[in-house]
This record gives structure tokens, C-alpha cells and sequence, in this order.
């Protein structure tokens, strides 16, 4: 699985100074999924959107304002997916400000012996 492309931006006028939501984000590779997990504290779940297009998962948050002089931060990161990946299998779940995605493999296709017979 490989970064393709990160952003962020600052909601909210009043406010001009670079702040980012910078998650920590681990990739790991499993025997039958992938695993994605983002440090996301103070993100509810319901602040967190996942989609996969073109095989490119994008993962996006928004986490808000923690006091009245600050802003709401959002952020965009995305991902090439494998292509063993199965795009169809994905299920995600928060907990306690982690994010973790699992990406189902694709069932690799196996060798078998054709038997030949006699006519």
C-alpha cells in the first residue's frame, strides 16, 4: 500500500496560521488484510469519513474547535491500494481516538493437477 497524496487545510476565517491535524497513520500487512491505523484524538467517528474509489482509499477527518480561540482542523490522506486488496471488504472502528481499517485480501487463485483421461 503506498501514500498517494496528503492535504490539509484550516477552517474557519479568522484564523490564518498554518495549523494541521497531522495523524500518525501505521500500514501493516497481514496474512489475509491489511491494516490501516490513525492516531485521531479527539475525532468522533461521526467526524470521520472513508472511501474507496478507483482503488484509492481516502481517509478524511475533521476534529473541532478544543477551545473558543481556536479553530476546527481537517485533514485528507489517501491510499493506492494493492491489488490484492478487496475494495468490497472494508470495515473500520474507532476506539478511544484510534482509527483502525482492515482491508480484506482477495483469495489468491490456488494450483490444482487436471487429471487426463483415457478416451
Amino acid at each position: 500500500m503506498s501514500l498517494v497524496r496528503y492535504e490539509w487545510n484550516l477552517l474557519g476565517p479568522t484564523d490564518s496560521r498554518p495549523v494541521a491535524l497531522l495523524p500518525r497513520v501505521e500500514v501493516m500487512e497481514e496474512t489475509d488484510r491489511y491494516v490501516l491505523r490513525a492516531d485521531l484524538p479527539g475525532v468522533a467517528p461521526q467526524d470521520t469519513e472513508i472511501t474507496v474509489e478507483q482503488g484509492v482509499l481516502t481517509l478524511q477527518a475533521q476534529r473541532p474547535a478544543q477551545h473558543p480561540q481556536t479553530t476546527a482542523t481537517r485533514f485528507q490522506r489517501r491510499f493506492a491500494l494493492p491489488e490484492d486488496a478487496d475494495a468490497e471488504q472494508i470495515a473500520a472502528r474507532s476506539t478511544h481516538g484510534v482509527l483502525e481499517i482492515g482491508i480484506a485480501k482477495l483469495a489468491k487463485a490456488q494450483p490444482r493437477r487436471i487429471t487426463v483421461e483415457a478416451a
